[in-house]
This record gives structure tokens, sequence and C-alpha cells, in this order.
């Protein structure tokens, strides 16, 4: 039972990735999907969650209008979009898959992956 995320990298202002959280051993749309991201030195922060079935999405105000969080069941895979990205979204950032979404707070309880390294330049 785990989740492995993928699809981080280097990325000029402006640019775009698409980060990838994918499990094995369990069905992941029963469950919520949140993705966290922590920066050297900062705490960890919530980023987006989506909730289990056909549940809303959250997102932080940092990243809204920016980011697309969305599931493509048949592949057992969340996806988080980031578009026109900025320096400040320079983190690891490691998704989660919990009982709930509580906003884009921790809910307790959570399978963590190991996280992907995302580096946007100026």
């Amino acid at each position: 039972v785990r989740v492995v995320e993928s699809g981080g990298g280097l990325v000029q202002s402006g640019g775009s990735l698409r980060l990838s959280c994918a499990a094995s051993g369990f069905t992941l749309d029963w469950y919520a999907v949140g993705w966290f991201r922590q920066a050297p030195g900062k705490e960890r922060e919530g980023v987006s969650c989506i909730d289990s079935g056909a549940g809303g999405t959250f997102y932080a105000e940092s990243v809204k209008g920016r980011f697309t969080i969305s599931r493509v069941n048949a592949e057992n895979t969340v996806y988080l979009q980031m578009n026109s990205l900025k320096p400040e979204d320079t983190a690891v950032y490691r998704c989660v898959a919990m009982i709930e979404c509580k906003g884009v707070q921790y809910s307790g309880f959570g399978t963590w992956g190991q996280g992907t390294q995302v580096t946007v330049s100026s």
C-alpha cells in the first residue's frame, strides 16, 4: 500500500508542470488525496485536496486559479496541474491519501509519498 509522486523538475517562471500521485495496493478513488509542499526552512503547506468519489476540490489561496487537481480512476492516479509557476512555488511536493479533505489541511491517518522536487527559476 503506497503512493508515489512523479512529474517534478526544473521550470522557468510562468511555466507548467503536472505532478502525478499514483497508488498501488489500494483504490485511490475511495480516499481523499491532498498535495502538500515544503520549501527549505519553511513549514509544510497544504496546496490542494480532492475528496473521494465525486467529491469537491480545495485549493490554497496562493495557488487558486493556477493549479488544478483531478483524478483519473482508470489510472488509480491523482494529478496536480500547475500553471503560471512562480519561484515561490519551489518546494518538495508530496501527496497523501486520507479519509477526507479538511480544506487543504492534513486530516490525519494518511499514506504519504516520498515527494517530488519542483524548482521554478526566475
